[in-house]
């Protein structure tokens, strides 16, 4: 047993003298290893051999001379620009962005109870003559008695409501064009791809925080958003609409969509505000919004046909549903189902039923509730004639409607 012992004792000791041999020699090689590297990073650095680029002043090379291992020579101040792409597109579109303040007919200094001003944001798209135009939400000037445009540098405008859509919620203002500066580039929404950046320029919560910027990506286009106007629990109105993670909100309404060309791709429309949704905004896409500009600048109104049906796409539906629930054949790839049809209706008079499933407008295949709408409001007008293809209970047919005008 004491022979056990003195022999783990003398394997404890051998053990302690491998480790002290290691030892000095990996201390001494750190030292020496951190020398050489002070005493040649500096020409490393100057003659562009690392693999990654550091920028120093050129008083750090003059005061590391040959020899001199003082790296403290190297820590000078640095000037840096922080200018970007994106600070510059900031600087030439936000002053085309401006504050809309909707002025109630009630003054705040009458015995009647007041109606508090609502505020909202607006977009210069055009100067012409004497005149220059914006273009906002409807909802942000509905009920207006006066209206007032906030320019950038704070100047408030006088303005007039030229026209106003409730369909599309767009409305357009005119201004007295001495006063206006900027002017917003109209950018392609059509070109628009998912993922890539977008800004959105406007007032949040009010003209205390006017010319706030938020920044985001495109999170999907061609968004169809079911809207309820009349709180009836029927949809009036499906938004086409551009999906950004970009923060929009209330008073963000009416104000920019831009790409990183600085040009205007969509009008920030209404925010999903949800407690338990987060990151979802929604701006009309500027292709869709400026046929409805044009037609309010120089009508006041916009005249679209009407068919008077409540429609989703297929594509909304679970491919079970189909063949189970709506009986369509195999060669079916695409459309759109009827949820309702509303009486009295162009639809109705036609025969139209619920669950009839539409592939076809004019010979022309459609794949969802857009393409109902893009042929319908671009290619149709009141009192036209409309073939629809569909498919009732598994079996295609035709039936033409004579489209009406939809009333506000």
């Amino acid at each position: 047993m004491s022979f056990d012992v003195q022999d783990e004792n003398n394997r404890t000791k051998t053990t302690e003298r491998h480790k002290r041999a290691w030892l000095i020699p990996t201390m001494l090689g750190i030292v020496l290893g951190a020398v050489v590297v002070a005493a040649i990073l500096p020409s490393l650095i100057r003659n562009g051999i690392l693999p990654y680029q550091i920028v120093l002043p050129e008083a750090a090379y003059q005061g590391n001379k040959a020899g001199d291992t003082n790296m403290s020579s190297l820590l000078q101040p640095i000037s840096v620009d922080i200018s970007t792409q994106l600070t510059d597109i900031i600087d030439d579109v936000a002053p085309a962005v401006v504050g809309v303040e909707n002025v109630p007919a009630t003054s705040i200094f009458s015995d009647e109870t007041p109606n508090q001003s609502a505020t909202g944001s607006g977009v210069i798209y055009k100067v012409n003559n004497e005149k220059a135009y914006i273009v906002t939400n409807h909802h942000v000037v509905d009920g207006a008695a006066d209206i007032e445009v906030i320019l950038a540098d704070d100047r408030r405008l006088t303005a007039t409501l030229l026209g106003s859509d409730l369909f599309m919620d767009l409305a357009v203002l005119e201004v007295e064009a001495s006063n206006i500066d900027h002017v917003m580039t109209l950018g392609d929404s059509e070109q628009v791809k998912v993922g890539e950046p977008a800004i959105a320029i406007g007032n949040p919560l009010g003209l205390d925080l006017s010319g706030s910027v938020t920044q985001g990506i495109i999170s999907g286009k061609q968004r169809a958003i079911p809207q309820d106007f009349n709180q009836d629990g029927r949809a009036d109105w499906q938004a086409e609409v551009i999906q950004t993670d970009a923060a929009i909100n209330p008073g963000n309404s009416g104000g920019a969509l831009v790409n990183m060309q600085g040009q205007l791709i969509g009008i920030n429309s209404m925010k999903i505000a949800q407690s338990a949704v987060e990151g979802i905004g929604f701006a009309i896409p500027i292709d869709v919004a400026m046929p409805v500009v044009d037609q309010l600048e120089k009508h006041g109104s916009v005249s679209r046909a009407f068919l008077g049906v409540e429609a989703y796409s297929l594509e909304d539906v679970a491919q079970a549903e189909w063949e189970r629930s709506l009986h369509l054949p195999q060669e079916v790839t695409g459309g759109i189902y009827l949820q309702s049809v509303e009486p009295m209706s162009p639809a109705s008079s036609a025969g139209l039923e619920v669950y009839d499933v539409i592939t076809a407008l004019d010979g022309k295949p459609i794949m969802n509730i857009i393409d109902l709408r893009k042929h319908l409001y671009q290619q149709k007008q009141p009192g036209d004639k409309m073939v629809l293809t569909l498919y009732r209970d598994g079996k295609k047919q035709e039936v033409t409607v004579e489209l009406s005008e939809q009333q506000p």
